[in-house]
C-alpha cells in the first residue's frame, strides 16, 4: 500500500514538472511570438523579385554586357598613355675625341643618371570594318542580356504564383479535412452510443473509426505540405525563416462553388496567341539578339583579314635626350609621328577557322531559335487546353461538391431515424470529403493553369 502511495506521489510530482514547463514554454512562446507576414499574391510577387539571387545574376551578368559595350566603343577613340621613367646606369669610359686645331670635345659623355618622360597616343584610321562590327555584336549581346534578365523575372514570377497556390491548396486542403474529421467524429460518437444500447454492431463502429484515422492521417500530411509549401514561398519572397506567412487571397470565395476567371488570356483560336507569345516572349527576343551579335562577329572576322592602318604620336621630354647628340645631362623635348599599314598575308588558316567558328555559332543560334518557335506554339496550345480543362474541371467539381453535401446531409438525416446501416452513412461521409479535395485541387489547377497560360504568352 506505501509503495503504490509513494508511486502515485511520483507520477503527481512529474505532472507538476511537466505542466510548469509547458507553462513556462507556453509563456515564452507568447513573450516572442513568430513574426507573421500576410502576403496577397501580388505581393509575393513583388517581394520575390524585389530580393531573388536568380534576378540579381542576371542584372549583374547585363551590366557586365554593356561594359563590354562601352569597352568595344573605346576601341575607336584615340589612347593616350603618360609614361616616366628613371634609369641609373654605371660609369662607363667617356669618348672624347681631339681634333687638330680643336679643343678636345666628348662625344658619349658618361650620364648615369637618365630621366624619362614620354606622351604617346594612338588612333585607329582603318581597320575595314572591324571595330563597328564588334561593337554591334557588343550591343546586341547587352541586349540579349537585357531580355534574360526578363525571362529570369517571368520564370520566377510564376514559380513564385505557384508557390503561393501550393500554400493556399496545402492548407484549403487540411481545413477540409478537419471539418471532415468533425463529422467523423460526431458518427464516431453516434456508432458507439448505439452499440451501447445494442443497435449497432462493433464493426460499424471499427470501420467509422477507420474512416477517421484515415482522415486524420491526410490531414497530418496536408498540414505537412503546407509546412514545405511555405518554406518554399519563405524562400522565393525573402522572408525570415521563423517567419509565418498567410495566404491573403483563397483558392475561391468562401460559400461560392463556382470557377474563379484568373485570366483575360483566351482566345478561339490559338494562332493569335502563339503571335502575341512571339512578340512578347523575352527568350525569343534574346535569340535574335544573338543571332544579330553573332552575324556582327562573322563581319568583324571577315574584316580581320582588310589592312589595318593606325597613326600613332608621341612626345618625349628627357635628360637625357637620346635623340640628340651628343647627348647632355640636360632636359630636352622631341616628338615623332607614325603612320603604320599592317595586312595578313599569311596566317597558317587562323583567320579562316575564326571565320567558320563565328557562322557556325550563329548558325546553331538560327536553329535554336527556330525551335523555340516551334516549342511556343506547344506551350501556349497545351496551356490553353489545360486551361480551358482547369475551368470545366472546377465546374464539374462544385457541381459533385454541391450533391455530396446534400447526400450527406440526406444519408445522416436518415441513419440517426433508423432507416439506412451506417455504412451507407459512412459511404457518404467518405464521398464528400473526396468532393472536397476535388474541388480544391481543381480550384488550384486552375489557378496554376492560368497562371502558366500567362506565362506561355509572355504577359
Amino acid at each position: 500500500m506505501t509503495s503504490r502511495v509513494s508511486v502515485g506521489r511520483g507520477l503527481a510530482a512529474l505532472a507538476l514538472v511537466a505542466a510548469t514547463a509547458r507553462a513556462g514554454a507556453a509563456q515564452e512562446a507568447a513573450a516572442s511570438p513568430e513574426p507573421i507576414l500576410r502576403l496577397t499574391l501580388q505581393q509575393a510577387r513583388e517581394r520575390a523579385a524585389a530580393s531573388a539571387p536568380s534576378v540579381e545574376q542576371a542584372r549583374a551578368l547585363e551590366r557586365a554586357a554593356r561594359a563590354d559595350v562601352d569597352a568595344a566603343r573605346a576601341n575607336r577613340r584615340p589612347d593616350l598613355e603618360l609614361s616616366a621613367a628613371y634609369t641609373r646606369q654605371s660609369d662607363v669610359p667617356e669618348l672624347v675625341l681631339a681634333f687638330p686645331g680643336q679643343p678636345p670635345r666628348t662625344i658619349f659623355p658618361n650620364i648615369p643618371d637618365n630621366y624619362r618622360t614620354r606622351l604617346g597616343g594612338t588612333v585607329p584610321v582603318y581597320t575595314g570594318g572591324r571595330l563597328g562590327a564588334l561593337t554591334r555584336a557588343a550591343e546586341s549581346e547587352a541586349a540579349a542580356a537585357r531580355s534574360d534578365v526578363a525571362t529570369t523575372a517571368a520564370d520566377l514570377d510564376l514559380e513564385t504564383t505557384t508557390a503561393y497556390w501550393s500554400l493556399v491548396t496545402a492548407r484549403e486542403s487540411e481545413r477540409v479535412l478537419a471539418d471532415s474529421l468533425t463529422a467523423y467524429e460526431a458518427h464516431l460518437k453516434d456508432a458507439r452510443n448505439r452499440e451501447a444500447v445494442g443497435l449497432a454492431a462493433r464493426n460499424e463502429v471499427l470501420a467509422v473509426q477507420v474512416e477517421r484515422d484515415r482522415a486524420e492521417l491526410a490531414r497530418v500530411r496536408a498540414a505537412n505540405a503546407a509546412e514545405v509549401a511555405e518554406a518554399n514561398l519563405r524562400r522565393l519572397v525573402g522572408a525570415p525563416p521563423d517567419a509565418r506567412i498567410q495566404a491573403a487571397e483563397p483558392l475561391a470565395e468562401p460559400g461560392v462553388l463556382a470557377p474563379v476567371p484568373v485570366t483575360d488570356a483566351e482566345a478561339p483560336v490559338v494562332e493569335a496567341l502563339v503571335e502575341e507569345a512571339r512578340r512578347r516572349r523575352s527568350e525569343r527576343q534574346a535569340l535574335n539578339d544573338l543571332v544579330a551579335a553573332g552575324l556582327s562577329r562573322v563581319k568583324a572576322e571577315r574584316a580581320a583579314r582588310m589592312p589595318q592602318l593606325s597613326l600613332a604620336a608621341g612626345y618625349d621630354y628627357a635628360n637625357p635626350n637620346r635623340r640628340t647628340l651628343p647627348p647632355t645631362a640636360e632636359w630636352k623635348d622631341s616628338w615623332d609621328v607614325t603612320l603604320s599599314l599592317s595586312w595578313s598575308v599569311f596566317d597558317g588558316g587562323r583567320r579562316s577557322a575564326a571565320i567558320e567558328r563565328a557562322a557556325a555559332r550563329t548558325e546553331a543560334l538560327r536553329h535554336q531559335a527556330e525551335d523555340l518557335d516551334r516549342r511556343i506554339r506547344l506551350q501556349v496550345t497545351e496551356r490553353q487546353l489545360d486551361l480551358a480543362a482547369a475551368r470545366k474541371a472546377v465546374e464539374v467539381a462544385a457541381r459533385n461538391l454541391e450533391a455530396a453535401r446534400e447526400n450527406a446531409r440526406v444519408a445522416s438525416g436518415r441513419h440517426q431515424a433508423g432507416v439506412i446501416p451506417s455504412s451507407e452513412r459512412l459511404d457518404a461521409e467518405v464521398l464528400q470529403l473526396q468532393a472536397g479535395l476535388d474541388y480544391t485541387n481543381a480550384l488550384a489547377q486552375l489557378r496554376t493553369a492560368g497562371a502558366a497560360l500567362e506565362r506561355a504568352v509572355g504577359r
